[in-house]
């Protein structure tokens, strides 16, 4: 990788949102993902904070060009960490965590889109298969906001089909974690 690179851990997993070049699976140490509830909308927004101990798979993948402009207008709600130490490529690299600025400290009323779930649920199937998307789960914090039933008519625009095996892996895991729905 020459161009600078960027670590996916949520939707980014998910092959079909995007055409990032060279997406390849990686490991991220010290990071755990947590929901965030916003200014910006009445849906929870997938972050990261910083998590001794704690690793995280997802994807890299190249910013062709090292042109940041359209993830960073696609990750707006962001602001873009610089992890080329920890992440370990051979290029610079950047994580992107929901900025403080539009961080609410009640969550009331801020639930997961489960379009958006079946999203990032899809890609962590897909690319790391039922071990990565039980890490997923495991390595994710703040899922007592709750999901919002919205896979019949998807909010999220980014909405894909799932499969039956994929929707069953979502379904089991929200059981699992007696995640409110």
């Amino acid at each position: 990788m020459n161009d600078p690179a960027f670590f996916g851990y949520g939707s980014l997993v998910n092959l079909a949102t995007h055409a990032y070049a060279d997406p390849r699976p990686t490991r991220l140490a010290g990071w755990r993902r947590v929901w965030r509830s916003t200014t910006l909308r009445d849906a929870a927004f997938l972050s990261v904070d910083p998590a001794p101990g704690v690793t995280l798979e997802g994807i890299a993948a190249r910013v062709p060009g090292g042109d940041w402009l359209a993830l960073d207008e696609r990750e707006a709600a962001y602001t873009r960490i610089d992890i080329s130490e920890t992440l370990g490529l051979d290029c610079s690299a950047a994580v992107y965590r929901v900025s403080d600025r539009f961080t609410l400290s009640d969550p009331n009323g801020h639930m997961i889109l489960r379009s958006y779930l079946d999203v990032v649920v899809q890609g962590y199937f897909r690319v790391f298969g039922p071990t990565g998307v039980t890490a997923f789960f495991d390595t994710t914090e703040g899922w007592q906001v709750g999901v919002l039933d919205d896979r019949a008519a998807p909010l999220y625009p980014r909405a894909q089909i799932l499969s039956d095996m994929e929707t069953a892996q979502v379904d089991h895991h929200l059981r699992r974690l007696s995640v409110p729905h």
